[in-house]
């Protein structure tokens, strides 16, 4: 079966550019050029990955992600002209998968497509079969790939999940951002510093709101990160 890709932009050329080498490469695409519709079109067709323009004219990329992270877990790739580093983190920190610069080549966006479906591939497979890793305030849970705080449902991105569940197996265990990239992303190398400090700010704003403890659950030691231990 053909993996279904959304591209959400409102610039016909770019969208029939796109469309053209994700197709010819054996992709189903379905194209929507605002994003309202969006949320409708995500609750009755599943799809394997959204491509995103940030500056559409009916909403906010970034706001628009935001509302589809609330739901699913579906893989986003950003499209902006804007590049500077802080709009990067933004998007990554709200749950982005990926982020692409205009203008592009469609072959290299349709590169970075096949990278995340990867990505994403490899995560499953690479999980333990259905079942859950309980903590004494942790619950995670691989088949739905949702991690539980005092049995209080956290929204992460893909990259939060994969971060916290790194902390809860091995409680007290220092890492530094270096290994948390290698260890997350398949790519640490397009990765940057700053923006594993803006997942693990995310992080502990998502814990603070259902345990607002003084001393916060992830802790800065050292060169490293690290959970709290005895949790």
């Amino acid at each position: 079966m053909k993996p279904k890709i959304l591209i959400v932009e409102d610039e016909p050329t770019i969208v029939d550019s796109i469309q053209y080498a994700l197709e010819t490469d054996g992709f189903d695409v379905s194209c929507l050029s605002s994003g309202i519709p969006v949320m409708q079109l995500l609750s009755g067709k599943n799809m394997d990955l959204i491509i995103l323009d940030i500056g559409l004219p009916d909403i906010n990329g970034l706001e628009l992600c935001k509302e589809i992270r609330k739901l699913y877990t579906v893989p986003i790739i950003f499209l902006t002209a804007r590049a500077d580093e802080v709009d990067r983190v933004v998007g990554l920190e709200i749950g982005a998968d990926d982020y692409v610069v205009k203008p592009f080549s469609p072959r290299e966006l349709t590169a970075r497509v096949k990278a995340v479906l990867r990505r994403v591939s490899n995560s499953k497979t690479s999980a333990p079969l259905a079942g859950a890793f309980q903590s004494k305030t942790f619950q995670i849970d691989e088949s739905k790939r949702r991690i539980s705080y005092f049995d209080m449902p956290l929204e992460l991105s893909r990259y939060e999940y994969k971060i916290l569940k790194t902390f809860i197996q091995r409680p007290g265990r220092v890492y530094t951002r270096d290994q948390l990239m290698d260890l997350v992303w398949d790519e640490p190398e397009a990765s940057m510093d700053r923006t594993v400090d803006a997942h693990i700010k995310n992080i502990r704003a998502k814990l603070k709101s259902i345990n607002s403890e003084t001393d916060p659950i992830v802790t800065h030691r050292g060169t490293g990160y690290s959970l709290k231990e005895g949790l």
